[in-house]
Formats: C-alpha cells, structure tokens, sequence
C-alpha cells in the first residue's frame, strides 16, 4: 500500500487535501487475476428497439471480483449476520462467486443453443479504491448486471450516468466489448451520457437515516412526491430504469434516476415518446421487476407496486393488457446472503423471442401463469446470482434483437 495525497471538494464545494492509502495493482496482475472479455464470433450489428423481439446477440455478465461495496452516501450495506456490518466492505465470498458464476455460464450455455451469441465482459479489481477530483471511494461494485450500465435504443449504444460513486468506472468492464462493436458495425451510434459529478450535492442530506425512521405510508407519500435520495442537481439514470416499448420509453424515477435524468434523455432521443411512471414500491430501484413487457399487447405488473390508475388507463386504451405477475416463491426471510434485492426478481425474466421467455426455475407460479398465456417457458436456476446484482433481465444487455421500431402506442391519454 502506498499513500496519496489527494485533493477533493468538502461539502461546502472547498479544496481539501486529504491521505489514502491506495492499493495499486500491475496490468499483469489484473490480467492474472480476472477473466478478459470473450467476444463471440459473427458479423457484428447493433439493433434492439424492444424488450420481446427474436434475440439474436447478447451481453451476460460475470460475478468475478464482485465486493460488497464500501459506504458511500447513496449506500450503506449492513448484513452483520454475514460478516459486513454496517460500514464494513469487501470481497464476495469465493464460494458464492463460483456458484452465481456457474449459473451465469449456464444460461451462456442454454442462449447460445438457442442460436444468440454471447460476449462476456471484463472484470476489473473492484477492491480498489477511486476517485475523481470531487471525491474518493474505498470499492467498486461488479460487473454482473449490465442492463444497469448500458442502454440499447436502435442501432446506438448508450452508457447510464449511474448513480452510485462505487459504480461510477463500471463502464470500463464493457469498453472493450463496446469499441470491438463500434469497429465492426459501420452503422452503430456509441453515446456517453454526461457523467456526473456526484458530490454532496447530488444527494439530500441524512436521507437514508430519515427514510428509514418513518412508517410506510410516510415513505410511500415521498415516492408519489418524487422525494428521494437524489438531487435535481445533474442528470442521473441507471439504464435499468427504463423500460423499452419501441417508439415508446417507460422511465421509473427511483432512488437512482431523478426528472434531470429523465429531461436529459428526451432530448437525446428527440424521436421517442418518453413517459415518466412511478410505482407504489418504497424503495424504487430499476423497473425490470415491476413493469415488465412480454410481447405486443402485453405486460406483466407487480401487484405490490401499484401503478397509477393513469398508465393503466393508458395501457387498455392502446389494446394492451395488463397482467398481475405471479406472487414468488421466496420471502423477504429466505433471500440468499448478501442480497440487496427483493423476492420479485421472480419477475426480472428475460424473453427470448414473442413466445418464449427464460424463468427462474423455482418460480413454478410464475411459470404456470406464463404456460397460462400462452408462452414455451425456460426454467433456469438463478437465485445465486442475486446477490451480485439480480436477476436473468438484470444480468443481461441484448444487442440484436430482429425487428424495427414500431409505434405501439398511437392512442394518447391523460397525461400519456
């Protein structure tokens, strides 16, 4: 370990010099210690306008590295039972990274059968610390869930803001596999969104000390209000939060997208119709286990987390049906170690095409509803990999999907 000397912005946006001890690893060791991206063989094209169409190339990431992350203002783990308490931080378990590793290669496996090719990407020491000139943060994340950092819309590529300071260099895992893409695919468009200072400004000060104290129709209350962790201070998204309907772009504000967020992506994408939505779900992160679309007509609700009567009615007047998802298997009390997820990544599931969709396999309810509506359903086991992230739509990015962009909503409605 080697100290540096580092200048930072204090809380009052002041220049102060502060000492870290910063672990530095050699390019060799990293190339020793961590697998390289794996790029799959075939004619590179970049398109995907939807959640259902025919997939055709996909991203499925990788538990290597993962780390419990370091406190920072927008998060704090505390899993004492398991050995982090409150302000600890570390390296995932070895066992449980080989198991989510295992199952990750698994659904490789059964994509890849199913004719999609399958890139992997890079995992980086994500024990290291980083920093900017604005601040220093004592651990990265992972690089299991790609939906979160990436956003596929046509032929262009987009990188999230993100929110969290641990994951601000996540990008950096997919960089490799996004340049080889730009290389081969003449017609690929490969966008940053600004990224983001995040200082104390970004956040609303002791809010998770605040949120936790109040009942839960208090906390419900600031999410219809759009009260939450972040600021309007800058632009923040996590691509996981946005729902793709082709011409149409379902955007949830949650604990890790804010309106400037939102502000910034209708101007960037000028041609779609981008619809702000929240749900009653008190701690509102990403909307793949909430809102999620499975074919042309249709989308699957998460009854806990209520829609307003508003998107609903904006739905039926479109001809589309909204389906109650299946209630999970799993229970707040039985969720693997080290899991900052909710049981319904039972409905975090990933389609393969209009009439065939991949299904945690111990989700057998929300597989019968599925038989029910008609889909081929494909079981596969994924609950160890939750904790580096979650579930088979989150460790995911889909590349090429057949199909062009389509208008599924030409009715308008309220304020839709």
């Amino acid at each position: 370990m080697q100290p540096v000397n580092r200048t930072v912005m204090d809380s009052r946006m002041e220049a102060v010099t502060m000492t870290y001890d910063i672990g530095t690893l050699s390019t060799s060791q990293l190339t020793q210690t961590q697998p390289r991206e794996t790029i799959s063989k075939g004619v590179t094209k970049i398109n995907s306008w939807n959640e259902w169409d025919p997939l055709k190339h996909v991203i499925v990431g990788r538990a290597d590295g993962a780390v419990v992350q370091a406190p920072e203002i927008a998060v704090q783990r505390d899993w004492p039972e398991h050995g982090f308490p409150r302000g600890s931080y570390g390296p995932m378990p070895q066992h449980m990274v080989d198991a989510a590793n295992e199952q990750l290669d698994n659904l490789a496996a059964i994509l890849q059968k199913r004719g999609v090719r399958v890139d992997r990407p890079a995992p980086l020491d994500f024990s290291q610390t980083v920093m900017t000139p604005d601040w220093v943060q004592e651990s990265m994340f992972g690089c299991m869930p790609p939906r979160d950092v990436l956003l596929v819309i046509g032929n262009e590529i987009l990188e999230a803001t993100m929110s969290f300071r641990s994951r601000w260099f996540e990008y950096l895992c997919y960089r490799p596999l996004v340049e080889h893409y730009f290389a081969e695919d003449r017609d690929m468009k490969w966008e940053a969104a600004p990224k983001p200072r995040l200082t104390e400004r970004s956040y609303k000060p002791g809010f998770w000390e605040e949120y936790g104290s109040l009942p839960i129709d208090e906390r419900l209350n600031k999410v219809r209000q759009n009260d939450l962790l972040l600021t309007e201070t800058e632009p923040l998204f996590d691509a996981a939060d946005i729902s793709r309907f082709g011409k149409d772009l379902f955007v949830q504000l949650s604990m890790v997208t804010n309106r400037s967020g939102v502000k910034w992506l209708r101007k960037h994408f000028p041609d779609h119709r981008i619809h702000e939505v929240i749900f009653d779900e008190d701690g509102p992160f990403h909307i793949d286990a909430t809102w999620v679309p499975l074919r042309p007509g249709l989308v699957l609700h998460n009854g806990e987390r209520t829609a307003s009567p508003e998107l609903i009615k904006f739905f039926h007047k479109n001809d589309w049906d909204v389906i109650e998802g299946a209630q999970p298997t799993r229970n707040k009390e039985n969720l693997p170690a080290l899991c900052f997820c909710s049981q319904w990544l039972s409905m975090n599931m990933l389609s393969l095409d209009p009439n065939t969709v991949f299904v945690e396999q111990s989700e057998t309810a929300q597989m019968e509803l599925l038989y029910h509506l008609g889909f081929e359903v494909i079981p596969v086991p994924f609950w160890d990999v939750a904790p580096f992230g979650g579930g088979l739509h989150c460790s995911t990015i889909d590349l090429l999907r057949e199909g062009g962009l389509e208008d599924y909503f030409p009715a308008r409605c309220g304020i839709f």
